[in-house]
């Protein structure tokens, strides 16, 4: 791929080369009306070419005034991002690429899956935030005014980032999934809907209606709560997969109202480094919470906060650490830091996780956990 870069030709970076980055990238190029221009970013050359053709060709297609380019780059490569960064200049920057792909809570038969299966997502969060990291310091040393958007696991992984000093303006996915779907059910979808939920609260929708159970999210319509959110969406069901087709599409009108400069209501994980889902606000380029009436922002944190409390991984400060069934798990496998560790030290803490998951993955799944 033959690169044409200048100072200040880049609007949107976006980093990573999967699943998750081409449903941003492909939705972006059929709906967006402003002459944004992409710069996709990774390491998969092939890869690269075929998403910056093919997004081109849609916006062709779909009559968008969008453009897209691609760069060849590690994004393990801290030198080189920043470069790229400060010679872009990019106003907001979007951060798909992990070592830990999504697509493990959907596997099985191996000891690591079946860590993930027992203990809950939050064993991956220390390796969802290695890239994340690299790209926000990047950022920071490029001396750029632009905003992060991490798409790794945000409901967690943004309070370890915002603990390391890295601003972050919120994540895509989770209870926007929720929040989307229950709104694609209602007839008239003028009606305004507000959901507070965390990430744990997915795999509930993952089951049939019969086999629900668990606190449910808390759901409003035009204001009033839902008694019974289980019964309201009983026909409404996930795919056991990761939900890309509508997590990596639920942030794409907040970057197209981030860019243009536009309010925007809607819903994110990890808004400002906060655990967990809310409604939210953009103005100013400037991302709030937008609770519904009577709900405070302590309650609605608390609230988010309570899951990971019980069984997870808690930052408070600088020091993260795991609880409940995750952090027994962890200690039976013999993971160093188990007992927590110094957002500091996320990157021995993921280098040691590194050693656990590849131990873990050449084991057979135990029959019982």
């Amino acid at each position: 791929m033959t690169e044409r870069l200048q100072s200040q030709d880049t609007d949107l970076i976006v980093f990573g080369t999967g699943q998750f980055a081409a449903r941003i990238v492909f939705d972006l190029a059929a709906t967006t009306r402003e002459p944004v221009r992409t710069l996709i970013v990774g390491r998969n050359g092939d890869r690269l070419d075929w998403l910056v053709t093919a997004a081109n060709a849609r916006a062709s297609m779909f009559g968008s005034p969008s453009r897209f380019a691609g760069a060849k780059r590690d994004v393990t490569d801290s030198a080189e991002v920043t470069r790229l960064l400060a010679q872009c200049q990019p106003r907001l920057a979007v951060q798909t690429a992990s070592s830990q792909p999504s697509a493990v809570i959907g596997e099985q038969g191996n000891a690591w899956s079946a860590l993930v299966a027992a203990g809950g997502l939050s064993v991956t969060a220390v390796a969802q935030s290695m890239l994340s990291l690299k790209v926000g310091e990047a950022i920071q040393a490029a001396g750029v005014a632009c905003a992060l958007i991490n798409c790794c696991f945000p409901d967690v992984v943004n309070a370890m980032l915002e603990a390391r000093g890295i601003e972050v303006l919120c994540g895509t996915g989770n209870v926007a999934i929720l929040s989307n779907a229950f709104n694609g059910t209602l007839a008239d979808r003028r009606q305004t809907v507000r959901v507070l939920a965390h990430y744990q609260q997915l795999s509930a929708w993952r089951q049939p209606a019969t086999e629900r159970g668990g606190v449910p999210p808390r759901v409003w319509i035009d204001g009033e709560e839902l008694p019974d959110v289980y019964a309201r969406f009983a026909a409404l069901k996930l795919t056991r997969e990761p939900a890309i087709e509508i997590s990596g599409a639920s942030g794409v009108t907040l970057m197209q109202a981030y860019l243009a400069d536009r309010e925007w209501h809607g819903h994110a994980p990890g808004p400002n480094g906060l655990p967990g889902g809310y409604p939210v606000r953009l103005s100013g380029r400037r991302l709030s919470l937008d609770l519904p009436e009577g709900l405070r922002a302590a309650e609605a944190i608390a609230w988010n906060a309570a899951f990971e409390q019980k069984s997870g991984l808690v930052v408070e400060g600088t020091r993260a650490h795991y609880t409940g069934r995750l952090q027994a798990l962890l200690a039976a496998e013999g993971f160093a830091h188990a007992d927590g560790f110094d957002v500091m030290d996320l990157e021995r803490v993921g280098a040691d996780l590194d050693a656990l998951r590849a131990r873990l993955e050449a084991q057979p799944a135990p029959s019982v956990r």
